[in-house]
């Protein structure tokens, strides 16, 4: 069964051959899907036939978002934290454990249910594709139920075991990652298909990170790291060192950094949302890219520093608040979440690709940023599916 969706005002592909610009903007444009790909893109005028049809009604429309960081595996609320900080306290990542306990103490139902809620939030906003972390369980057992619902939901499931150091290992961290990169790693490693650490001062130092991700590589699980959030650190030179395909947060770089981003093929993502609910800098977007960087943007949706589902918003604060065009930040949240999570059939309008996108009721892409708030995501195609 064929899909035809037309009257498109404008289409964004992420692919220069049949548009303008890198976002390969099409006019009056028309895609057409079937068997859960895209099939054909371009003029409107020069659409095939297919066996169903869907009017964009001159709206944009643009690949689904790609949430490269996400941990939607959890129990709890932590508004009064959040209350706190915007009444002046500072956020240095000790509220994890809040998460943590409530986490160990909640049932498998439990927190399927809250992951398979904010999974269809997202969905309902444009996010087609989604990476959902581990590591509100910290120990074997709640790594492996978190990963296991984790990959029910998503296939992109990261084991994030080195989160933090958990209360019962006090003082032991090396015995803690020890058992990360053992049994630990032995009990999630079916559900993951990713590797993950918090490489921060208070957490995770280089050594330990090192040894977390060398011993997930070595079982076949590809690299993410949580690098430079909080401060200055290895985490970035970690990444990009072991080939990393994504070094997230990078809230503090330096010119090393950005030089070392700038050289491989490790993506910066970029979580504003972060940024937005602990008060604290923003990342510089625009060093970044104009190095030439590849920037990914991702909500990094939790229950303590960015309980957000909504790409669109992250694409409005990263076009106020870090110096990105909306074209770059369209880009990053499409293309460049696809990037980060070494996916080529997502991210992108064009044929092969599989047939996710966003009918926007608003005549551009351009509209996400200027119009921050506003619900602008009319209907959602998710494997050639409405959803």
């Amino acid at each position: 069964m064929s899909l035809l969706v037309d009257n498109i005002g404008e289409l964004v592909t992420n692919d220069p051959a049949p548009g303008d610009g890198p976002l390969g903007l099409v006019p009056e444009a028309a895609v057409v899907l079937e068997a859960r790909e895209v099939v054909w893109v371009g003029p409107a005028d020069a659409a095939p036939a297919a066996d169903q049809r869907i009017d964009a009604g001159g709206g944009a429309v643009l690949p689904g978002f790609v949430d490269s960081h996400s941990h939607l595996v959890f129990a709890g609320d932590r508004a009064a934290e959040f209350a706190a900080r915007m009444a002046g306290e500072r956020y240095d990542g000790g509220g994890i454990l809040t998460t943590v306990a409530a986490t160990r103490a909640a049932d498998d139902e439990a927190l399927r249910a809250t992951a398979v809620r904010l999974r269809a939030e997202a969905l309902r906003q444009g996010t087609t594709t989604i990476e959902i972390k581990s590591g509100y369980g910290l120990t074997v057992a709640d790594e492996a139920r978190s990963l296991k619902i984790a990959f029910e939901v998503s296939p992109e499931s990261t084991f994030l075991g080195a989160h933090l150091v958990p209360p019962e290992y006090a003082g032991r961290a090396d015995d803690y990652v020890a058992l990360v990169c053992g049994e630990m790693l032995a009990a999630a490693e079916p559900y993951a298909r990713w590797v993950d650490v918090f490489c921060e001062r208070g957490a995770f130092d280089a050594d330990q990170s090192r040894a977390v991700l060398a011993a997930g590589m070595a079982r076949g699980l590809g690299a993410r790291v949580h690098a430079n959030q909080l401060s200055a650190g290895p985490g970035v030179r970690l990444a990009v060192e072991l080939g990393a395909a994504s070094a997230d947060h990078c809230a503090h770089l330096g010119e090393a950094d950005i030089e070392a981003l700038a050289g491989s093929s490790t993506v910066a993502t970029l979580v504003p949302g972060a940024e937005f609910s602990t008060r604290s800098p923003y990342p510089d977007a625009r060093r970044l890219l104009d190095a030439g960087a590849t920037v990914a943007l991702a909500t990094d949706c939790n229950p303590g520093t960015s309980y957000t589902s909504s790409m669109s918003l992250c694409v409005a604060l990263a076009v106020r608040e870090m110096r990105m065009t909306p074209a770059e930040a369209v880009w990053a949240a499409t293309a460049g979440g696809a990037r980060a999570l070494r996916r080529e059939d997502v991210g992108t309008l064009r044929p092969g690709a599989r047939a996710d996108l966003v009918v926007l009721s608003a005549p551009s892409y351009v509209h996400l940023a200027y119009r921050p708030g506003v619900p602008l995501v009319r209907q959602v195609i998710h494997n050639g599916v409405v959803a």
